[in-house]
């Protein structure tokens, strides 16, 4: 890299997952596509910015349903680097009294008009380290809690070493979740002065944005074993450390001037959680030219040529004409009909009211609430019109009532399977995603409130004209507009969680029976005027465009 390329780049972005590229296995679901969104959008802006991430070299896991309908999980093989490029730039860093030796590779993210972001991907799997520290950086979310602790370190303290070692010079540091917190505590040991201009310098650089609504999902580790592997953890710094435990999310907080939510309902939920500190809001948004189908891409081009450099443009969808937009999801539903057919065996009718969800399986998600009352649902289905379901979407190896619920859906699957048509489709990923969020009729997701941060698989739903069903929580607060952009789950206040299920899907049952399937089976024109307006409305704002926008006038260059 030339020397005034290397100065060129003055934001860092530090996420534990960056979903560069389908074929490289470094994210398992929206965190890791949010990040990757984001340095798209910015090679798009011309921002200087560069990712930093783990190679995680056998990536996430490879789901397998058996024929119990369980899921199994098996290692990916190592992905083909051919896409990465070895850059010379190898660091170490001190675990406990051990030399850890970091390598560095390099992915290129390449705007149309040839602005190039790049991720570096850090990798321990090096001769020269011990045995133990090798595998670091081969599994995304692997291991035990001390291998998450050390993973941390390696993205933290490792990621600001090369970063420094490549010369750039960095103005901000972004980092994305919890885990990449540790860089804060680098940056705080590397700079001179006394403590509080230390930290006021390390505040100055550091951006956080945290994604979760809950406490109890933020990585927290005992603060003896922190000291353990990093004798140098300034653990003595007043409201640091609380207890004896060290908060990651935390850390983030104390050394960050400027920290925001990902959708205004995150944003009050994070400002209870942490009522001492400043919560700003960034509302999530998808990078629109990687999630829009090839036939709504042709529909933008001739209908909004500027599309491609603005974002917000696509509120003008207003000039495209309805049977263009239908003909353009008949196409993109076709295409995903024939891949549940290859992938299951299953036969779905286009013409067949279809429901999709997908994302990671985990019991506030609540992937099986349709079927909550099944003889309801299959009563509608029966009389009011016919329903195909598509799901897919991995639990967390460890999350046991994750993969619980997965089974209980094959169980579901298997047993109603000849009266209705229910598809899973197994490792979900970006390209299923892509096919899944353009082929579709409508995007359901109904977690239990206040627990989803954001959500982002809605908004690729919307950029192929899919309406959205789903409970007020997350950034649905913000896109739905009644009889315009989809359906809101939202026929009761919250109650105990199983008193809130019965009562959330007899809500979804009411919407279907009598505002949904009338809709869509006759009344075509209000259906296909609900997708004009989900492209128009939700396409034109909830997109990486505007995000990095945000992030530029209110927390890069502010």
């Amino acid at each position: 890299m030339k020397k005034q390329e290397k100065e060129k780049y003055k934001i860092a972005y530090f996420s534990m997952e960056i979903g560069m590229h389908p074929d490289i296995k470094t994210y398992s679901g929206g965190l890791g596509v949010l990040a990757g969104d984001i340095l798209r959008s910015a090679a798009d802006l011309n921002v200087p910015i560069i990712g930093v991430t783990l190679i995680n070299r056998y990536g996430y896991f490879n789901q397998k349903i058996n024929k119990k309908g369980e899921q199994k999980e098996n290692l990916f093989k190592a992905y083909n680097f051919s896409k990465l490029k070895k850059i010379k730039s190898e660091v170490s860093i001190k675990i406990n009294r051990d030399k850890v030796y970091i390598a560095a590779w390099e992915y290129i993210i390449k705007s149309a008009k040839g602005f190039s972001v790049p991720v570096i991907l850090l990798d321990t799997n090096l001769k020269k380290n011990k045995e133990k520290y090798r595998g670091l950086t081969d599994h995304l979310y692997g291991g035990d809690r001390e291998y998450r602790l050390l993973q941390e370190m390696i993205l933290g303290r490792g990621g600001y070493e090369v970063i420094k070692k490549l010369g750039h010079s960095i103005e901000k540091l972004h980092i994305n979740e919890g885990h990449g917190s540790f860089v804060a505590i680098a940056k705080f040991l590397d700079e001179k002065g006394s403590v509080k201009e230390r930290i006021a310098k390390v505040k100055r650089t550091c951006v956080f944005t945290t994604h979760t609504p809950l406490k109890t999902a933020n990585d927290i580790f005992p603060i003896e074993k922190v000291k353990h592997y990093q004798p140098d953890f300034p653990d003595k710094l007043p409201g640091l450390v609380t207890g004896n435990k060290v908060n990651m999310t935390e850390i983030a907080l104390y050394f960050s001037d400027y920290i925001n939510g990902v959708a205004s309902s995150h944003q009050k939920v994070t400002r209870k959680m942490f009522p001492k500190h400043v919560i700003n809001n960034v509302t999530n948004g998808v990078h629109s030219l990687t999630w829009t189908a090839p036939e709504f891409i042709a529909l933008f081009d001739e209908y909004i040529p500027e599309w491609r450099e603005s974002g917000l443009s696509l509120r003008h969808a207003f000039s495209i004409p309805l049977n263009k937009i239908w003909l353009a999801h008949q196409s993109a539903k076709k295409r995903l009909l024939k891949v549940i057919e290859n992938k299951t065996g299953e036969k779905f009718a286009a013409q067949v009211f279809t429901i999709g969800f997908a994302r990671r399986f985990t019991a506030y998600k609540r992937p099986t609430l349709l079927f909550n009352d099944i003889k309801k649902f299959l009563s509608i289905h029966d009389k009011v019109g016919k329903i195909q379901l598509v799901y897919s979407g991995k639990a967390h190896p460890q999350d046991e009532i994750g993969k619980s619920l997965i089974k209980e859906l094959n169980e579901i699957k298997k047993r109603y399977g000849k009266r209705i048509k229910i598809a899973f489709l197994e490792n979900y990923d970006m390209k299923l995603a892509k096919l899944v969020t353009a082929g579709v009729d409508i995007w359901l997701n109904n977690p239990l409130p206040p627990n989803e941060a954001s959500g982002t698989s809605g908004m690729k739903a919307a950029h192929n004209g899919i309406p959205q069903l789903s409970t007020l929580d997350g950034w649905w607060h913000e896109g739905y507009i009644k009889d315009k952009t989809g359906w809101a789950i939202s026929c009761s206040k919250k109650t105990g969680n199983k008193k809130q299920d019965e009562k959330d899907a007899a809500c979804i049952y009411d919407l279907l029976e009598n505002d949904i399937l009338p809709c869509f089976y006759h009344k075509p024109e209000v259906w296909r005027e609900i997708m004009r307006f989900s492209i128009a409305i939700n396409a034109s704002y909830f997109n990486t465009d505007r995000v990095v926008r945000d992030y530029i006038q209110n927390a890069y260059f502010n």
